[in-house]
């Protein structure tokens, strides 16, 4: 009896030990990037606005409607706030109706992507290629002919007309 209880004991706390492990995995950063721009933290900080910082740095999010952005409806370029490097044309903009800056699709080598689980489910997070900065999530409920929806932070933006 002992030694079943024991073994029980023993199983029991290697399964929560797994689970707590994996549970920790999905909250936590993503593994680390290089990125060609790089800066310290005081230095991003000197570099942002707050609210620039907030979003680029910490994955922070704007209130929806808040960003003029959203409305910009000129031709020409979408560049990271952080760095300037061009994201979107403001060919493939488009008015989703959430609030934010959306496009169908980035320029070419424009973003990469990666997990985020800050909501605890599974998201696709977009990220400037050049300085790693957080520019939003990207879903599949877009228009044709991508049927993406890069649903973008405007302050992690900047515009430059064409």
């Amino acid at each position: 009896m002992i030694r079943s209880a024991s073994r029980r004991s023993f199983l029991s706390l290697l399964g929560a030990t797994v689970a707590t492990a994996g549970l920790a995995a999905c909250g936590g950063k993503a593994e680390a990037r290089t990125f060609p721009v790089t800066m310290s933290d005081a230095q991003w900080r000197r570099k942002l606005t707050r609210a620039q910082y907030h979003i680029l740095r910490e994955a922070g999010t704007e209130r929806a409607y808040s960003s003029p952005l959203d409305k910009e409806h000129r031709a020409g370029t979408f560049l990271c706030a952080g760095c300037a490097h061009p994201l979107y044309s403001s060919k493939t903009k488009y008015d989703s109706g959430t609030g934010w800056p959306s496009f169908w699709k980035p320029l070419p080598r424009a973003i990469v992507t990666d997990r985020d689980f800050k909501l605890g489910y599974p998201r696709t997070e977009v990220l400037c290629a050049r300085c790693g900065g957080h520019l939003g999530h990207v879903f599949d409920d877009g228009p044709k002919p991508t049927g993406k929806r890069y649903c973008m932070n405007g302050a992690a933006m900047m515009f430059r007309p064409a």
